[in-house]
C-alpha cells in the first residue's frame, strides 16, 4: 500500500482528502504545518507528498527545498497560485505535479497514479555506477568506496552521484550547484566548496591533500581514476 503524506495547515481538507484517498487504497499521515511535515517525511518514508503552498511560519516552497535536501521523494504542489513564474518557481525546485485549487479529489487521485507509476518507471531503470574504486547503488542511494559502505547524507550521495556520473570529467561549481540544489541556495557560492569538503573527508586517507575528489583550479572538481587504499575503522 502506498503511504500518502498530506502537509497543509487547513484541518478540514486534510481530514476529507485524507478519508478520500484512504478509501482509494492509500495510507494517509497528515501535517498541518511545514515543520510537522518534514518530520513525518523524515520519520515515515512516505511515497508520495502532497504540499500546500501557503502555509503560515514554513511555507511550501521552503518545505519543498529542505525535502529535496535530504529525499526524492515525489511532490505534488497543491496551490491556488496560478502564475507562470510559481508554476516554474515549484519545478526547478524539484515538483513532479502541480495541482491548482480548487480541485476534485478524482483529478487528484489520477494525478497521484500518474507521478507513481513514472517514478516506479523510473526506478525499473536504476542501477549500478562504478568509477575510480566508487560504487552506486542507485536504487537504495547507498555509495561504496573500495567495497566499503560509506554514511552519506542524501545532499553529500547527489553531490558524489554528479561527480562519479561524468567518469572523471570536470564539473563545475555552477554545474553542480544546479544538479544538486537546483535554484536554491544558488546564491551561496561556498555551499559546493563545503560538501566538497564534507565528502573528502568520508573518503580520502588525508582530506587536505585529496587523491581521490580532485579540484581543477579555475575550473571545478573531478573524481580521479583508480582505487586508493581506504583507512581503517
Amino acid at each position: 500500500m502506498n503511504k500518502i503524506l498530506l502537509i497543509d495547515d487547513d484541518p478540514t481538507l486534510l481530514h476529507l482528502l485524507g478519508e478520500f484517498l484512504e478509501g482509494d487504497k492509500f495510507e494517509v499521515i497528515g501535517a498541518e504545518s511545514g515543520k510537522a511535515g518534514l518530520r513525518l517525511a523524515y520519520d515515515q518514508q512516505p511515497n508520495l507528498i502532497l504540499l500546500d503552498v501557503m502555509m503560515p511560519g514554513m511555507d511550501g516552497w521552503e518545505v519543498c527545498a529542505r525535502l529535496r535536501e535530504m529525499s526524492d521523494v515525489p511532490i505534488i504542489m497543491l496551490t491556488a497560485k496560478t502564475t507562470e513564474p510559481d508554476k516554474l518557481r515549484g519545478f526547478r525546485l524539484g515538483v513532479d505535479d502541480y495541482v491548482i485549487k480548487p480541485f476534485s479529489f478524482e483529478e487528484l487521485t489520477a494525478r497521484i497514479g500518474a507521478v507513481l507509476t513514472r517514478t516506479k518507471s523510473n526506478d525499473s531503470n536504476k542501477g549500478y555506477i562504478v568509477y575510480g574504486g566508487i560504487t552506486l547503488d542507485t536504487e537504495r542511494y547507498q555509495a561504496y568506496f573500495n567495497e566499503k559502505p560509506l554514511n552519506l547524507t542524501p545532499t553529500e550521495y547527489r553531490l558524489l552521484e554528479a561527480l562519479v556520473r561524468r567518469k572523471g570529467k570536470v564539473a563545475s561549481e555552477h554545474d553542480l550547484m544546479q544538479e544538486v540544489w537546483g535554484n536554491y541556495r544558488s546564491h551561496d557560492s561556498g555551499m559546493v566548496r563545503r560538501y566538497i569538503l564534507m565528502l573528502r573527508k568520508k573518503i580520502e586517507i588525508d582530506h587536505s591533500n585529496p587523491k581521490k575528489i580532485l579540484t581543477v583550479r579555475g575550473f571545478g572538481y573531478r573524481v580521479a581514476a583508480g582505487r586508493i587504499p581506504k583507512p581503517e575503522g
